[in-house]
């Protein structure tokens, strides 16, 4: 007889739980289907005997070939490698893709019933000698007024708010990798332009100690051609430095501190285009993940706010006891339902801060179109001047001063002009190429920051 009783107790169970509803078939909001997030294997170089592939300390080395190209051949990279080594290396990416994963699992746990509970029940033991009733008493608590449903609801924008989170960190990847694959080539343009002015700066020595020999200028020349000379070099060294530099800032962002300097393909004149404000500011207020984010958390609130008016809705604690009263000999069932009354609680509280909550939310996708605007503008006039001083530049500043140069370097070695002249057209010419070159290098900044819906900074601390 007990184990009928035990028996009994147990078949309440399954429908005590089907009257809560299965959760894994609630009618929740459609959440944004979110890619299965593998973690990515790191990209790990290995040395060549000729020193040219890029290296990373590591017990396993492998070797890097850029895609499409053979094993075996040289380590050029193209701005496509590097975007492709970033993506798989950054480690800001795998902590946005995280967060995607705990707002999942957030998702899961806020949807699923309390679980049952069980227990031992006795009563009237050592009545008339006897053991008394005895028995067990399941429960189950059953959630009403749809919260497990409304809470996915809130959790489903919290997923789809880190998955814009996750593509906002993408486009600060990408962009900073841009953004330091061109200070890299300029800096490998300066380096050529210091060993340039070096060669002019030697050669000047020469004719100056030439024209000394046959008394046609004096020693101050001479010396003036020596101290420009090892300025030269020491803009060289300079410029070195810098590429050096703007290289470990590059591997950084790569997620790939190690990388010996390598060479690079591009050209920092290849697909710059004409950005008209009108086009970027309605690019950036249509795809900004920022503001889609923001926009996210307007739908959480809202859900929110019928969560928290669902949330007075007493749920019912069922519970079953199945006992053997040894005394009669009789088989016992009780059902007991217990729901708390909102009389003093309606969660009153909790209705308003959700409200306020809202509209804190809608305020803030204003703010931040605003926010957006403001930065385009700052962004866009960099973009504007440095657009128009390159074309000036190209067009007139730099033929001006390389012929400007040639002319005086050829008539100083025919005594035709003084050493001043030909060290103010030598100063000129570098000047104006370094002017270019920094021009060039807040186009390009300037241009993949708008591109880029105005992301950069992957590695700051919070982003």
């Amino acid at each position: 007889m007990r184990i009928v009783l035990i028996w009994m107790l147990l078949a309440c169970v399954p429908a005590v739980v089907c009257a809560q509803g299965n959760p894994g078939t609630m009618d929740v909001p459609a959440i944004v289907n979110v890619p299965a997030i593998v973690p990515l294997p790191p990209v790990v170089p290995q040395v060549s005997s000729a020193g040219l592939i890029p290296v990373l300390q590591s017990q396993s080395p492998t070797e890097i070939v850029p895609p499409g190209r053979p094993s075996g051949s040289p380590a050029i990279f193209t701005l496509a490698d590097l975007e492709g080594i970033a993506l798989t290396n950054n480690p800001s990416l795998a902590t946005a893709r995280a967060r995607i994963q705990a707002a999942k699992g957030e998702w899961l746990q806020v949807g699923l019933p309390p679980n049952p509970t069980g227990g031992y029940s006795a009563a009237e033991i050592g009545d008339e000698g006897k053991a008394g009733q005895q028995g067990g008493v399941i429960g189950q608590e059953i959630v009403l007024g749809h919260k497990l449903k409304l809470n996915r609801a809130v959790a489903s924008q919290d997923i789809k708010r880190a998955e814009q989170e996750w593509e906002a960190q993408r486009l600060r990847v990408i962009n900073d990798v841009r953004i330091q694959f061109y200070n890299v080539l300029i800096a490998q343009q300066k380096v050529q332009l210091a060993e340039k002015l070096v060669g002019i700066g030697q050669q000047g020595t020469e004719a100056a100690q030439n024209l000394y020999k046959a008394q046609e200028v004096g020693l101050a020349d001479v010396l003036q051609a020596r101290i420009e000379a090892s300025t030269a070099r020491i803009m060289a060294e300079n410029a070195g430095n810098e590429q050096l530099t703007a290289w470990r800032i590059l591997t950084a962002a790569l997620g790939m501190p190690d990388l010996t300097v390598t060479p690079l393909a591009g050209d920092m004149r290849e697909g710059i285009a004409r950005i008209g404000w009108p086009g970027a500011l309605q690019k950036i207020l249509a795809s900004s993940p920022e503001l889609a984010a923001a926009q996210a958390n307007v739908e959480r609130a809202r859900y929110a706010i019928d969560r928290a008016r669902a949330e007075p809705i007493p749920n019912v604690n069922l519970q079953v006891t199945g006992q053997h009263d040894n005394a009669t000999s009789d088989n016992i069932v009780g059902v007991q339902a217990v729901l708390p009354i909102p009389v003093w609680n309606r969660n009153q509280g909790g209705i308003s801060k959700a409200e306020a909550e809202f509209a804190a939310a809608k305020s803030e996708v204003a703010r931040t179109q605003l926010a957006l605007q403001q930065r385009l503008a700052v962004v866009y006039g960099r973009y504007a001047n440095a657009f128009q001083q390159v074309q000036r530049y190209e067009q007139d500043i730099l033929p001006d001063a390389q012929s400007s140069l040639d002319l005086v370097n050829a008539g100083y070695k025919q005594s035709q002009f003084s050493y001043l002249n030909l060290l103010t057209a030598q100063r000129t010419y570098f000047q104006t190429n370094l002017a270019y070159l920094d021009a060039l290098r807040q186009l390009r900044e300037s241009a993949v920051e708008i591109d880029g819906l105005l992301l950069r900074g992957s590695l700051q601390q919070g982003e």
